[in-house]
């Protein structure tokens, strides 16, 4: 994962707005002709005479099963916009209403793109359901700006047919609010790809459920979210490297270098055990996520070593595959048994690029997708040539908590697209499934959720752009940023910095204790919560990744620290009360037996519900 990775970071202050304003965009369109705006910039539009009115007489006309899942789906949406309530209904159009239409035989529209047409009513059709659905995200945020609606055409259709974001809620728990957040978002914007590297707590192997894991019923449901917008939820459990999340507490996977050290974060990729231990994680975690993928890591297996270090690695390569075998062949066969695996139980098989070094003999399996986000001794162009399916997950586009952060504004001057790949840039997109950005963990404490919101949003705007149509559709950058503060979030977006309680000063009282405290809310959306001791703050114990991720690590008063995240807090509204729920750890805080303030995951220990008396 990206603590490890190319030690270019650099910090970045934290922009001050948390949320985008939506602002009348009649001037901007004006500038632009009648070219409505939305993000990604339409690929095409030719203007008519006239224009079409959303009002309280408007219906969703939709047939088909297919057709009708769409609009049930936008008849949600606007009405969580603010739209009103809209019947979805068969038959015939009247002015005012919008038709969804799926035809099969519109090939040339592919499996995404649609036709949108507005007139005196407004009709989107897709060759395929999901093609429908895309163009019921356009019709979304055109009445984000108004309830009138230029007349004209489009036949919109992306460039790359993988467009995502990637996730890695690997060690430090991200609440379930923000990825929901993330995923209407990704869909507003018509990306269809969520990698997400996170641990599901396990039923088969409970000595691996160090926090913090997700259970399978949380699953579920943002798997649920996704699959109702069109978004691939893909999901990483990253092996043979970094797999201490997972054997930490089991010594005997772990790989032994030739002093008799353990390595916790490595698999032993020549056991059999330790293969068979890989697979049933992942048939657990087939029965939560549905994507057509299996994301298995596979970077950085030897960061810090040498294979001459692990004899062992040798041996298993030659037993298997002769005298001319070399060690690296034991890591690219274990990624060949995975690829098998994952195939026979209908996957398709994705990795990253660093492992390729060419100092392997036996090749990667055939038809594995490589993501590459290190320049290393393949080169892109090798890759493809080579066969491979290859997406672009350049570091460039990383965000990286408490250290580097894209630079959107430098990637949309340089007209940046998926064949800018680290260390060689592409004349064709053959071969190129799409691009995505990054997000890791590397410094948990170094930045909020909230705060890492706002440096994704620009990023997320520009990757959809880049992706789906010209990388530079407007002459600058602030004209491309203007583009997304007027289609504003996606419906259903929670505002995830309101407090649900007033500055002030509060009794908090639970069963058999009690504290005053003053509560002052963060300028990323929190609390602190302070006394005459100081700050209430989580510290102390084992860090993962800086940040103290122990259950049952005992909260302490320190010396108020406005920079200090650990000191910031979630009230969550819980049984006519709240939990105090630590905005970096995720823990929520309930009282052990001799008084302190202990953190527990959520579903091990009932965190406390506070009572607040304001004085």
């Amino acid at each position: 994962m990206a603590e490890f990775r190319r030690r270019l970071l650099r910090l970045l202050g934290v922009v001050a707005a948390l949320t985008l304003v939506t602002a009348p965009t009649s001037a901007l369109a004006q500038e632009q002709g009648t070219v409505p705006v939305t993000v990604p910039a339409l690929t095409n539009w030719t203007a008519e005479q006239g224009s079409y009115s959303y009002g309280s007489n408007t219906r969703l006309v939709a047939g088909s099963a297919a057709e009708r899942r769409v609009a049930d789906t936008l008849a949600d949406d606007l009405k969580a916009a603010g739209h009103g309530g809209v019947p979805v209904v068969r038959g015939g159009a009247r002015t005012g209403d919008i038709v969804i239409d799926v035809q099969p035989s519109r090939s040339s529209l592919g499996t995404e793109g649609y036709e949108l047409h507005a007139g005196t009513r407004l009709s989107v059709t897709g060759a395929t359901e999901t093609g429908a659905f895309y163009g019921t995200r356009t019709v979304l945020q055109l009445l984000a700006q108004g309830d009138r609606i230029p007349a004209g055409r489009t036949t919109d259709t992306p460039r790359y047919k993988e467009r995502g974001v990637g996730v890695c809620a690997c060690y430090i728990h991200i609440t379930l609010p923000w990825l929901e957040n993330l995923v209407r978002e990704m869909a507003y914007h018509k990306l269809n790809q969520l990698l997400v590297e996170l641990k599901v707590k396990s039923d088969a192997h409970p000595e691996a459920d160090t926090w913090g894991y997700y259970t399978k019923d949380e699953i579920r449901r943002l798997v649920a979210l996704g699959e109702k917008y069109h978004v691939e939820i893909i999901p990483e459990i990253n092996s043979p490297g970094h797999m201490d999340p997972w054997i930490e507490n089991r010594p005997d996977l772990q790989l032994t270098d030739s002093d008799g050290n353990k390595q916790p974060a490595r698999l032993d990729v020549t056991q059999q055990a330790a293969f068979d231990y890989y697979t049933s994680l992942m048939d657990e975690y087939a029965q939560v996520f549905t994507a057509r993928s299996w994301h298995m890591g596979a970077d950085e297996y030897m960061l810090g070593s040498d294979y001459s270090k692990y004899p062992q690695m040798l041996r298993y390569a030659q037993d298997k595959y002769g005298a001319s075998a070399t060690p690296q062949d034991a890591y690219i066969d274990f990624i060949n048994r995975v690829h098998a695996y994952a195939a026979s139980k209908g996957k398709h098989l994705r990795i990253w690029n660093d492992g390729l070094t060419g100092a392997n003999t036996v090749p990667v399996a055939a038809g594995t997708t490589v993501e590459h986000w290190l320049d290393v001794a393949t080169k892109p162009s090798r890759i493809i040539a080579q066969g491979y399916p290859l997406m672009n997950a350049a570091y460039s586009l990383y965000l990286v908590r408490g250290g580097f952060h894209s630079n959107t504004r430098s990637l949309y001057d340089q007209s940046w697209d998926p064949r800018s790949f680290e260390g060689e840039k592409l004349t064709s997109g053959k071969g190129v499934t799409g691009a995505k950005i990054s997000l890791w963990p590397d410094n948990g404490r170094g930045e909020t959720e909230n705060e890492v919101a706002v440096e994704l949003w620009p990023a997320l705007r520009h990757i959809a752009q880049a992706t789906w149509g010209d990388p530079h559709p407007d002459a600058t950058y602030d004209d491309f940023t203007a583009r997304g503060t007027a289609v504003g979030h996606a419906p259903g977006w929670r505002d995830l910095t309101r407090l649900p309680v007033t500055d002030g000063t509060y009794t908090f009282r639970t069963a058999g204790h009690a504290f005053d405290a003053q509560v002052t809310r963060t300028a990323d959306g929190y609390a602190t919560v302070r006394n005459a001791d100081g700050c209430l703050e989580m510290s102390g114990g084992k860090l993962t990744l800086n940040v103290p991720l122990q259950p049952g690590l005992a909260a302490r008063w320190k010396t108020c620290d406005d920079a200090g995240t650990l000191q910031r807090w979630q009230l969550v509204r819980a049984s006519g009360g709240y939990q105090l729920v630590n905005a970096i750890t995720q823990m929520a805080l309930s009282v052990g037996g001799d008084g302190a303030l202990v953190q527990y995951p959520p579903d091990r220990h009932a965190p406390a519900v506070w009572h607040l008396t304001a004085h």
